[in-house]
């Protein structure tokens, strides 16, 4: 089939294409090394809560279950960062939380169970970028995270609240290293020309040790949710 003169036309050729995307990536790479990179720090604290789960196995005999019941506990994120455009950060945290669980096993089998009380920390680092959804010079800037980095969980018995019979129980002192995905929302306040007040809410998730140690194991992974305020220096 003959492709008449003005379809000819109207198709863009492969080499201009190519051409205009080289000119646009030279545009948007001379705006970002042009802009004024800042770089910051700081520190936010608040409250750590971890998502809870439970295990279950049927057997000719009967049902053996388990679970864990978290606590809310603390949780510090030191981080800097640098802010490259308007609208784009990265940044590198260094999160700590530390929270108390209860964990529980029966077996309608034997008839035995047990509840123990253990403490349990994870520290993490992690590495981000952030989209801002206002400008620099705002002094209201909402903004979206997502980042991934490696994190460390430890747990250990603080007592054995109730005991029947002989159960598995879970070791005494168990940790894992791995890694997370971590995604966040906040918003960043202007409060004087270089302090800004920060608000964090976010989601960490990764492997879980704990539900590993239950005795029937849990299936869910382990979701670390944070509600984080404090401050942030520009320099």
């Amino acid at each position: 089939m003959k492709t008449s003169g003005n379809e000819r036309l109207a198709q863009p050729h492969p080499i201009a294409l190519w051409c205009l995307s080289v000119v646009w990536l030279l545009l948007i790479s001379t705006e970002l090394s042009l802009a004024e990179h800042v770089p910051y720090v700081g520190a936010i604290g608040g409250i750590a809560t971890l998502s809870a789960d439970a295990g279950s196995q049927q057997l000719p005999q009967g049902l053996n279950l388990s679970s864990y019941a978290p606590v809310n506990g603390g949780a510090l994120d030191a981080f800097a960062g640098g802010q490259l455009h308007n609208y784009f950060s990265v940044q590198g945290d260094f999160i700590w939380n530390r929270n108390s669980l209860r964990l529980n096993s029966s077996s309608s089998v034997n008839g035995a169970f047990y509840q123990e009380d253990r403490s349990s920390s994870q520290e993490a680092a992690i590495f981000s970028f952030l989209l801002y959804f206002r400008r620099r010079a705002s002094r209201i800037r909402p903004y979206l995270g997502v980042g991934t980095g490696l994190a460390h969980l430890s747990s250990a018995s603080d007592r054995i609240v109730a005991i029947g019979g002989t159960p598995p129980l879970p070791p005494a002192k168990f940790s894992s290293t791995g890694p997370v995905l971590r995604s966040h929302v906040g918003i960043d306040l202007t409060l004087v020309r270089q302090l800004d007040f920060r608000y964090s809410f976010s989601e960490t998730i990764g492997h879980n040790e704990i539900s590993d140690s239950l005795s029937p194991p849990g299936s869910r992974g382990l979701a670390n949710f944070q509600n984080l305020f404090g401050l942030v220096f520009r320099f």
